[in-house]
Formats: structure tokens, C-alpha cells, sequence
């Protein structure tokens, strides 16, 4: 008996070194799936680009950029009017007169489209149906982005997965090019099943994401702390859905299954509160100094006490990474505007 308990004993410890490689393993995973998700988030930039976007220089004064004649747009738009298939030939359609809009993906091509107009400022609503069933190394998107090495980008990426596990939902801001601010999340419904409204509210103080009219993220404006913000740069409305089976699901491990293709995400009630750009005077519809202004709540608004503390409740059952947490990226610190966000 006292031989038995030995061996086990001895098995036991000699077990220890395998456990402690997996975990660290997992570990290792986990943060180059995040590494590699920046790298992959430039390359469908690259893939879904279109000129005729432009820089607003950041000399300029409000006054410049203004005019009065424009005004602010609030519209529950149709597709066929505001919208514009932007690539993967006839994988994308505009349906039902205007009112519904499908992405598909086949093994040669994904599809996505991008809004017909420019905004600086905006607030837009999305209602959603994602990809059902098994959705690995697919990833839809849902962004506004300017163009350029300097580009300005406000994200969510939906990251699918294999049947019966959840979706990642990923969100990123860039400013004059620089990202590196994620935040993941585990959504707590079935994004397939039916229709969810995904908002951004973007205006000079901060940025908002929203999920069914709750707020998951709030991005404040970090000028005061040396760190640009999302101000001077015009940007079009893209959504995608295309391939990334190398490294949207579980770090790419498990890949796209094709003989379930075409996969197809679906949108509907497209809402946009805006302030519109015009190439012809250079400059927005809204000035945010402006009488006429002071009915549009969403130019200033940002998150209450009440609504925050909500908001990191949410974070707190289902955020599964922040940028301002990670001490393996990030050595020497977090990021500065991560005190705006205690």
C-alpha cells in the first residue's frame, strides 16, 4: 500500500510541468489572437478601401468649416438611397425596397458596402442577424473610417465561432492611424436568432458603442493628455463580411468549414443623426456652437453617472479583454487616456 501511494504521489509531480505548459499555452494564445487581430484588421482595410475620402485640415477653425445652409440630417434611411454595395460583385444585395440588405461569403469572395455619405460627427443605428450555425473564421463588420496611414476608425467586429460557443464581439478605435485599443465581449443573447441594434455615437467628447441601446464602451476625448482624438477627419460607414480563418477563431485553429457556405449576415433599420460633410466647401453640416444645435443631444452627449455605472456592470459580467489591463502588451504601462476611464 505504502508503494501504491508512492507511484501516485510520484505521478502527481510528475504531471505538474505538463499543467503549468498548458496554461501557459492558453496564455500565449489568447494575446497573439489579439496581436494578430490589429495586423488582420489593417489587411481589410486594405481589402475594402475606396478613394474620395478626405482629410480636414486641422488649421482650420470651427467658423471655416461651417455652413449654416446644411443642415443636420436625422434619417430613417433605405439602403438604396444612402447605401452602396462596395465589393464582392452580386454577394451583396439591397432587398424588399430598400428596407433589407444582405452580405453572403463563398470560399471565393466575401462582399461589403459603405455608406454613400461622409460624416463628421454622427450618430448610427444598425440592427443586425449574424451568421447562424457554425460561423468560424468568418468575421463581420460594422465601422466608420476615414482613409490613409493617418486614418481615423471606430469598430465592431463580430468574431463568429463554431456552433454552440459564442461570438466575439470586438471593439477598436484608432486615431491618425494608431489602434491598440480593444476591448472584447461575450454578448449574453444569440446574435443569430434574431435582429440587435449596434449604435456608435461619435461626437467631440467621446465616442459610445451600444448594444441593443445599452452602452458597453465609452471612449473619452484624451486631448487634454496629450492624445488625439477623433475631430478633424470625416468618415464613411463600412460593414463586411468576409473570410479570416487563420486567426478569427481561437487564434485560427479552427478553420472555415466551406461546405456550409454561403454564409449570410443581414441588416435592416438603418438610423443615422449626422453632421454631413461636403466635399464642395470642405466643411460639415452641424456647428456645434450654434443655436440650431441645441437640439441635437447626441453632439454633446455623454454618458451620465447613472448610465456609466451600468455600463460597468455590464463590462464586469461580459468583457473578456481590455487593452487598459494588459500588462503582457503593455510593460510600461497602460495607455494615458486609460484614466478617463476609472
Amino acid at each position: 500500500m505504502a508503494l501504491f501511494s508512492s507511484r501516485n504521489s510520484s505521478r502527481s509531480r510528475s504531471s505538474l510541468p505538463y499543467l503549468v505548459f498548458l496554461l501557459i499555452a492558453a496564455f500565449f494564445v489568447f494575446k497573439v489572437d489579439i496581436l494578430i487581430s490589429q495586423s488582420f484588421s489593417s489587411a481589410r482595410r486594405n481589402l475594402e478601401k475606396t478613394p474620395n475620402r478626405i482629410v480636414v485640415n486641422p488649421q482650420k477653425s470651427s467658423e471655416e468649416r461651417v455652413v449654416d445652409s446644411l443642415p443636420v440630417v436625422l434619417v430613417n434611411a433605405t439602403f438604396d438611397q444612402n447605401i452602396m454595395i462596395s465589393w464582392g460583385d452580386d454577394r451583396g444585395k439591397i432587398l424588399e425596397n430598400g428596407e433589407l440588405l444582405t452580405l453572403s461569403l463563398d470560399k471565393k469572395s466575401g462582399s461589403g458596402f459603405q455608406s454613400k455619405k461622409e460624416y463628421l460627427f454622427a450618430k448610427i443605428d444598425m440592427q443586425i442577424k449574424l451568421v447562424p450555425g457554425n460561423s468560424a473564421g468568418t468575421v463581420t463588420t460594422f465601422y466608420l473610417s476615414s482613409q490613409g496611414n493617418k486614418h481615423d476608425e471606430i469598430d465592431f467586429e463580430f468574431l463568429g465561432n463554431s456552433t454552440g460557443n459564442p461570438y466575439t464581439l470586438h471593439t477598436n478605435v484608432f486615431s491618425l492611424g494608431k489602434g491598440n485599443r480593444e476591448q472584447q465581449f461575450f454578448l449574453w443573447f444569440d446574435p443569430t436568432a434574431d435582429y440587435h441594434t449596434y449604435s456608435i455615437l461619435w461626437n467631440s467628447k467621446c465616442i459610445i458603442f451600444y448594444v441593443d441601446d445599452i452602452p458597453i464602451r465609452e471612449y473619452k476625448n484624451p486631448e487634454r493628455l496629450g492624445v488625439s482624438y477623433l475631430k478633424y477627419q470625416p468618415m464613411r460607414l463600412y460593414s463586411s463580411l468576409w473570410n479570416a480563418d487563420d486567426w478569427a477563431t481561437q487564434g485560427g485553429r479552427v478553420k472555415t468549414n466551406w461546405e456550409l457556405a454561403p454564409f449570410v449576415a443581414s441588416y435592416k433599420n438603418f438610423t443615422y443623426e449626422a453632421c454631413i460633410y461636403s466635399r464642395l466647401t470642405s466643411s460639415s453640416s452641424c456647428d456645434i456652437d450654434s443655436p440650431t444645435s441645441i437640439n441635437n443631444g447626441w453632439l454633446t452627449y455623454e454618458l451620465d453617472r447613472t448610465s456609466r455605472v451600468r455600463m460597468k456592470a455590464l463590462q464586469k459580467k461580459h468583457m473578456i479583454y481590455d487593452y487598459c489591463n494588459d500588462k503582457w502588451r503593455f510593460p510600461k504601462g497602460p495607455a494615458p487616456e486609460c484614466k478617463l476611464l476609472q
